[in-house]
């Protein structure tokens, strides 16, 4: 007997389990049975038991004793084997530096506590791979130490990578709220993250000019952003030892008092903005005047008032708008409350509200929405009264749309369009920031109690952070990505408001790429690599159907990759060696 398997025209092939046999020199056949139904793999498992070969259950022949994750540790790995991360943490491998590396990955792939680290990577290969399934948790404080030691070497080569002689620095602050009261670095001081009653830690970023994180450097929380720029100075002077660069800050952190010391350093550009009262005091003097604007959205002026300085002025017709929407509800929000104040205190007639009372009931409010330059209140026992500053809200809506930006630099080393694209770099860095803040690395809460600790669990961030950023831009065919922002950045319009692309539009809607794959976000990219897993299995040996021996030899199997995991791995061998 044997399957048979016969053309039918435009129709599916029909499968026939057929017996033949030979009689006066003729073959002769019949069928038997008709199999065009079964399955596949039942059609497969007959042929084979038409051949005599011995047949028996998956679950007797084969056995898959664990299933680990692998693919987005394989990912990871072999971004960093590109990146040469192993070769930045230390030139010679070492059990310090596979914890390390051990520890940067997990803080991709899941975020969490030195202890859970030891626990979460035996779950996937991460462990076989880098062979630390045997690591405790005092090892890995130790490496954290290891780690801190040896951070300023990092940064050199990390600068000597991405920095070089004339290049942009672009550097700003944060902070992250501390859990305890143990550590010498927290403090009480303007905490970012909206968590009333807590500790923060102040710590500043350095990137390229991409955004690329080179160096980062953690203050007590209740240290001043401007208090941080002269140790980036003497970093990017000394240690990265480079004569001629560009720093490019916020307007809080590049204050007039910062910019007059960076003026004791010739080579040292700086690119920064002015505050909203230094501008009003530009269009008082008539140094921006108004009508320049009806035809252009920006000019270049001087002012003695900054004298050796470039200033560029925008105006964003869009964000003046958007300005003067807010202020109104604002206005609007604080009228209404005030009433409430109001109707409450003509209520008390037999025992009336102190001055007192009433003041702390209205400063609440207009503080709230920080509209207390736009009232005049007056409070009196069992009296209060309010009315609007029209001249000053006048004076801010004069402002709206309006910034300037501010630099050392000549024009003949950086165009007028460039300087305002330059400081718009900035986003870059508070990109990084929601990334190392956000669910992908987790930089907080911070738990650390040794002030050292907190530094290397910082800087463990910031090298997670590193990794990721090489990756969004290697896998942004594959992400809701804009691919072309990069390029984008340089050429677009200095004042109005970034465009996506076309290809970053198309991805949004259609959320299919070209190659027709789903788009995916980091984390759900991530998560679908992980997927892939590597299956330790045996096979028993057999003879005559029967098993043979008590012993089975174990063997590794990958799961095949799907399209989507298989793009993924190709585009991160695309990476250039070193990341340059």
């Amino acid at each position: 007997m044997y399957i048979d398997i016969v053309p039918n025209r435009g129709s599916p092939p029909a499968i026939l389990l057929r017996e033949g046999w030979r009689q006066g020199g003729k073959i002769h056949k019949r069928t038997v049975a008709n199999l065009s139904g079964w399955p596949s793999q039942q059609i497969d498992a007959l042929r084979l038991l038409l051949k005599g070969e011995p047949m028996v259950s998956a679950r007797q022949a084969f056995r898959v004793h664990r299933s680990l994750p692998h693919g987005h540790v394989e990912a990871i790995l072999q971004a960093m084997d590109h990146l040469g991360v192993d070769r930045l943490i230390a030139s010679r491998p070492s059990r310090q530096r596979s914890l390390v590396m051990g520890m940067i990955v997990q803080r991709l792939i899941d975020p969490a506590s030195k202890l859970a680290c030891t626990r979460s990577w035996r779950n996937t290969t991460l462990a076989q791979e880098l062979q630390i399934h045997d690591a405790h948790v005092d090892e890995l404080y130790q490496a954290l130490d290891w780690l801190f030691a040896r951070q300023q070497r990092i940064e050199k080569k990390l600068a000597a990578r991405h920095l070089s002689e004339g290049c942009l620095a672009l550097y700003d602050v944060t902070s992250s709220y501390y859990e305890g009261r143990c550590c010498t670095l927290a403090r009480r001081g303007h905490n970012r993250d909206g968590k009333k009653n807590t500790l923060s830690i102040v710590y500043g970023l350095l990137t390229d000019s991409q955004g690329r994180p080179v160096s980062v450097q953690v203050y007590p929380g209740n240290t001043g952003d401007p208090t941080t720029v002269p140790d980036q100075v003497d970093k990017l002077r000394g240690s990265f030892g480079l004569g001629r660069v560009v720093l490019v800050g916020d307007r809080g952190m590049l204050t007039q008092t910062r910019i007059e010391q960076l003026r004791a350093y010739p080579q040292l550009g700086w690119i920064s903005a002015l505050r909203s009262p230094a501008i009003a005091r530009l269009m008082a003097a008539g140094a921006i005047d108004r009508s320049l604007f009806d035809k252009q959205d920006i000019a270049e002026i001087t002012s003695a008032d900054f004298p050796g300085e470039r200033l560029v002025v925008c105006f964003n017709p869009l964000l003046a708008e958007d300005r003067r929407r807010t202020r109104d509800e604002l206005l609007e929000a604080t009228d209404k409350q005030l009433e409430r104040i109001a109707a409450a205190v003509a209520r008390r007639k037999q025992k009336p509200l102190s001055k007192d009372e009433i003041g702390l009931k209205a400063g609440k409010v207009v503080n709230r929405y920080k509209m207390a330059k736009h009232f005049t209140l007056t409070i009196e026992d069992g009296r209060f009264e309010w009315r609007r500053k029209d001249a000053s809200i006048a004076a801010e809506a004069a402002l709206d749309g309006f910034y300037v930006v501010r630099t050392s630099e000549a024009a003949q080393d950086i165009a007028r369009d460039d300087v305002v694209r330059s400081y718009k770099l900035l986003g870059q860095v508070e990109q990084g920031f929601r990334t190392l803040k956000g669910l992908d690395i987790r930089v907080r809460p911070i738990f650390h109690r040794v002030e050292d600790r907190v530094r290397a669990h910082i800087f463990l961030c910031m090298l997670a952070y590193y990794v990721e950023w090489h990756l969004r831009r290697a896998w942004s065919p594959l992400l809701f990505d804009d691919e072309t922002l990069a390029q984008d950045r340089r050429q677009r319009d200095p004042v109005r408001p970034a465009e996506a692309s076309a290809s970053a539009q198309c991805k949004k809607y259609a959320r299919q790429t070209a190659e027709g794959l789903e788009v995916q976000s980091f984390p759900t990219l991530l998560a679908n690599l992980g997927t892939r897993c590597r299956n330790t299995c045996s096979v028993r040996g057999l003879a005559d159907g029967q098993e043979v021996g008590p012993g089975e030899s174990t063997f590794d199997c990958l799961t095949e990759p799907t399209a989507l995991q298989a793009k993924a791995l190709a585009l991160v061998d695309m990476l250039p060696v070193g990341a340059q």
